[in-house]
């Protein structure tokens, strides 16, 4: 086996995709994390006394996200004030699991959770509109609800700023989206690191 590039000490046992370099397990956490430190540094994305809005699912990337956005605001003092916020949007047996993960998250990282449902701010469930459209374009619906639920969560409480975590593969994904509408605004939007009015 390969040793890390990095510390020269731990056993190899990931490439990464930006660089090439083979690092273990530690490294990668650490340069994961000081990569995201930078972005958050170069866009100024917070500011000291922020009250951030943490958007969970329970699924990888919200969880990753809760655990960085802890990690960091705990190693760099960013005091910020982090709030757990997750949306459940009425779909019979696809939230019930995540909420779950979630709730045991907030045990986690000792952060306030809010759970929002789709009933409780527009008075139905996601499964309710389905009976009622039927189940063409509805995760076209549920996207925009859900996007409109989080702001509305974010004021609820108190949050100043929402974070999201997403992967590569949604990044890719939107880029093509937005390439196949030829929607050039949205297109230079879509990569930011921040999006919205200050």
């Amino acid at each position: 086996g390969f040793v890390c590039e990095r510390c020269k000490e731990g056993k190899a046992v990931l490439k990464r995709p930006g660089d090439g370099s083979k690092v273990c397990k530690e490294c990668f956490f650490r340069l994961f994390e000081d990569e995201i430190h930078q972005t958050i540094l170069s866009s100024s994305m917070f500011s000291p006394g922020d009250h951030v809005a943490v958007a969970v699912s329970g699924g990888k990337d919200s969880t990753v996200l809760a655990e960085v956005m802890t990690t960091l605001n705990e190693r760099h003092q960013y005091q910020l004030k982090l709030h757990l916020l997750s949306i459940d949007e009425g779909i019979t047996g696809y939230r019930d699991d995540s909420l779950e993960t979630v709730k045991r998250n907030r045990h986690h990282y000792r952060l306030p959770l809010k759970i929002l449902s789709y009933q409780e701010l527009y008075g139905w469930t996601m499964d309710a509109i389905v009976a009622q459209v039927g189940k063409k374009s509805n995760c076209t619906f549920c996207g925009v609800f859900r996007r409109q639920a989080l702001d509305r969560g974010a004021t609820l409480v108190g949050a100043d700023k929402i974070v999201t975590g997403h992967n590569g593969d949604d990044i890719a994904e939107t880029v093509l989206l937005n390439i196949l509408r030829g929607d050039a605004p949205r297109l230079l939007r879509c990569t930011l690191a921040t999006t919205g009015a200050e």
